[in-house]
């Protein structure tokens, strides 16, 4: 190889090494502490505390037949889940009725439908919290499964320390198709961020997914607050404006894990992503700042390199 003492060569050299440098520090500061896989406490029966799981349900009698089953089978003793009925126009209510017979721990909470007021998930959310028996919540969807029948003693191992807020991560079920692949890995890749970064002291986000907190804590600090009238946001801006390095932990055992069911389209994906986009620009400045850089750094990395190569090789 035959470097070029070009000056717009050293330049593009010198912003090289820079962007090398930056995604250096993302995987060295963050990335590679989501790899360590904190086992958690084996806390005995006795003192595992009570738990409510919230799960907010529009039009999902599919889902919930499939997928609440295992939430209500959890391997715990104190537990119970309200199920939102979120204006569903299905028969989930009638599904509801029917595992209700069955399940005694679960619990319904009913929104009617009203032509004249629409509503974000932000209200389905505020009354199944209000409709909890307990103080120590649990958010998941209606389309996800626990990885395990231990799930639930995961999370309460993570709240040992006394921490407020408690991060899972929510994956995708695999199937086939490049689609599913590639929102696999960019989940993948977007809990490795989170999740180092909670490790690392500077937690920015959670997935609804895979998400706790302590009701009492929703409540001190003003539960949605400012963010109230946006549609989306119900899961990560809360943990944005609340979450400190000393409140809020990780869980990251393999039995702490759900899964959901992906996109099943290239137009649903992108819906999904416009949703999740729009709460970005309410993060802390801090954390805009880091968010911006890492694919910033990442791409400009690429690109230069493709072009150091170029410039910079004598080919044969």
């Amino acid at each position: 190889m035959i470097i070029s003492t070009d000056p717009v060569h050293i330049v593009l050299l010198s912003a090289f090494v820079l962007m090398a440098f930056i995604q250096a520090w993302y995987y060295l500061a963050y990335y590679r502490k989501a790899f360590k896989v904190e086992a958690g406490d084996n806390i005995p029966d006795k003192k595992l505390p009570a738990l409510s799981v919230i799960i907010c349900a529009r039009n999902e009698a599919l889902n919930l037949r499939e997928f609440l089953p295992p939430v209500l089978e959890q391997d715990y003793p104190s537990f119970e889940v309200v199920v939102v009925n979120d204006c569903s126009e299905d028969e989930t209510r009638d599904l509801l009725e029917e595992m209700q017979l069955r399940y005694p721990r679960l619990k319904v909470s009913t929104i009617i439908k009203d032509p004249g007021f629409a509503h974000a998930k932000k209200l389905a959310m505020l009354i199944g919290i209000k409709a909890a028996a307990n103080d120590l919540l649990v958010f998941t969807d209606a389309d996800c499964r626990p990885a395990s029948d231990r799930w639930l003693r995961a999370v309460a191992s993570s709240y040992a320390d006394g921490a407020d807020i408690i991060l899972g991560y929510g994956g995708y079920t695999p199937v086939k198709g490049w689609l599913n692949r590639y929102v696999r890995y960019e989940t993948m890749f977007i809990a490795i961020q989170y999740s180092g970064m909670t490790l690392a002291g500077v937690p920015y986000m959670g997935v609804g997914r895979n998400l706790s907190y302590r009701r009492s804590f929703f409540f001190a600090n003003g539960g949605f607050g400012p963010h109230n009238h946006i549609m989306s946001g119900d899961d990560d801006l809360f943990v944005n404006r609340t979450s400190t390095a000393s409140n809020c932990h990780m869980m990251l055992t393999p039995e702490s894990f759900t899964r959901s069911v992906a996109p099943a389209s290239f137009e649903e994906w992108v819906r999904q992503k416009r949703r999740h986009f729009t709460t970005a620009k309410y993060y802390k400045s801090s954390d805009k700042l880091r968010l911006f850089m890492e694919p910033f750094s990442r791409i400009s990395y690429y690109g230069l390199l493709t072009a150091l190569i170029i410039m910079l090789t004598s080919w044969p």
